[in-house]
C-alpha cells in the first residue's frame, strides 16, 4: 500500500493529535505523563504556524506519521529543530518512517536548511535506532534535556549521497 506525505491541513489536527497520544504512549511504561493540555489546539497552532512546517503520511486515507519542524527562536536561517516524529505503532518497520524521513530531507535540502536537530527521549531505544540508520548523530556530549538526548543531522547538499536516502 503506497504512502503519500503531504503538507498537513487545520482539519488534521485531531488525527495528529490522536496519532502523537498513540505514539508517546509506547516509550512511557507507566502512561503519559499527567499535562492539561488540548492537543488538538497545539496541533491546529502548529499547523498554522508560518514558520513552521507539518508534513504527515497517509495510507489509504488515514493519517498514520507527522514530522513538525521548524527555525527555533535565535537560531541560523539554514538549522531547523524536528520537534515531532511519530508513526502510528500499527504502522512500525511498514515503510512509512522512512518515506516520511526522506521527504524531510527532500524538503530541508530543497530550502537551504544544513543543519537539523531533535531531542529524543532516552529512553526511546527503538527511535534512536531509527534515527542512527538515517545518519542522525548524538551531539555534543550532555547536550538535550534530563530526560532526553540531543541528536543532529547534517543535511547533504542537493545531489549529494546521505542520510536517509
Amino acid at each position: 500500500m503506497p504512502t503519500v506525505i503531504r503538507t498537513a491541513l487545520t482539519a488534521d489536527a485531531p488525527a495528529l493529535a490522536a496519532l502523537h497520544a498513540r505514539a508517546r504512549a509506547t516509550y512511557y511504561p507507566e502512561g503519559l505523563p499527567e499535562k492539561v493540555v488540548d492537543a488538538t489546539a497545539m496541533w491546529r497552532e502548529a499547523v498554522e504556524r508560518r514558520e513552521g512546517h507539518v508534513l504527515c503520511a497517509v495510507r489509504e486515507g488515514r493519517i498514520v506519521g507527522l514530522a513538525s519542524f521548524r527555525t527555533p527562536e535565535g537560531e541560523a536561517a539554514d538549522t531547523v529543530a524536528l520537534f515531532q516524529f511519530h508513526v502510528d505503532p500499527d504502522h512500525w518497520r511498514a515503510g512509512v518512517g522512512a518515506a516520511l524521513h526522506a521527504a524531510c530531507v527532500e524538503e530541508w535540502r530543497a530550502d537551504g536548511i544544513r543543519t537539523v536537530t531533535l531531542d529524543v527521549h532516552r529512553e526511546n531505544r527503538r527511535a534512536q535506532a531509527f534515527y542512527a540508520r538515517h545518519g542522525w548523530q548524538p551531539a555534543e556530549p550532555g547536550e538535550g534535556a534530563g530526560t532526553h538526548l540531543r541528536m543532529r543531522l547534517s543535511v547533504p547538499a542537493e545531489g549529494a549521497e546521505g542520510a536517509g536516502e
